[in-house]
């Protein structure tokens, strides 16, 4: 098993050191850096090198939404998976239209944690469950009409959106339509490409607004 590669960005010190020795002292996570804040977010990230960000919302300086778009901005196939301690509306919908991956409450159990970021990882788009009623309702509430762009998707390429739409992780959308991961995962950054977007997210919220699929 590849070992998931993880950087924290969290002000709280005793939240912060838990998380880094929670990941390290989990077979098949790594953690390489975990800061109080993202003020030096770059440089940071050009050292630790993740594959996986957990990213506090609210942090002195830059916070973390501003954190997320420089992220996918230089560093786009990194996952970024949001923490708080309460779900605010504007910080979910900011956050996921930035181009986290994944939001989950600071309340999440060690074994939530880990598997959200074993989620993520694998093309997931974890949420405690109250955020994720509230992400549909948002979603819902901010419906616009069909754009009738068309981003000339392919048969293959629908489908796939059409099964991220539905939740389901990269692993999962291979085995349900008899492909490798790594296909799903081609095919995925071919359609971020063609709709102009950084991450699963992203892609979701387009598909949803614009009818795509």
């Amino acid at each position: 098993m590849n070992q998931i590669i993880v950087t924290i960005f969290e002000d709280s010190k005793h939240l912060r050191e838990s998380l880094y020795y929670l990941i390290n002292g989990t077979e098949g996570f790594t953690c390489t850096g975990a800061f109080p804040d993202s003020n030096d977010l770059l440089f940071q990230l050009k050292r630790s090198l993740p594959d996986v960000v957990l990213m506090d919302i609210e942090m002195p300086g830059r916070n973390g939404i501003e954190a997320v778009r420089l992220i996918k901005q230089h560093f786009p196939p990194v996952q970024v998976l949001m923490q708080t301690v309460f779900h605010d509306d504007n910080n979910i919908f900011n956050a996921i239209c930035a181009g986290a991956s994944g939001y989950i409450l600071k309340t999440t159990s060690p074994a939530g944690y880990i598997e959200a970021i074993k989620d993520v990882y694998n093309g997931g788009s974890p949420m405690t469950g109250s955020i994720a009623r509230r992400v549909l309702e948002l979603f819902q509430s901010n419906i616009t009409p069909a754009s009738g762009t068309d981003y000339q998707l392919t048969p293959k390429e629908k489908e796939i959106l059409q099964q991220l739409v539905k939740g389901k992780s990269f692993k999962m959308i291979a085995d349900s339509i008899g492909s490798t991961y790594e296909t799903v995962r081609t095919h995925m950054k071919n359609i971020y490409a063609k709709l102009h977007v950084n991450s699963n997210t992203e892609a979701v919220s387009k598909a949803i607004n614009e009818k795509i699929v």
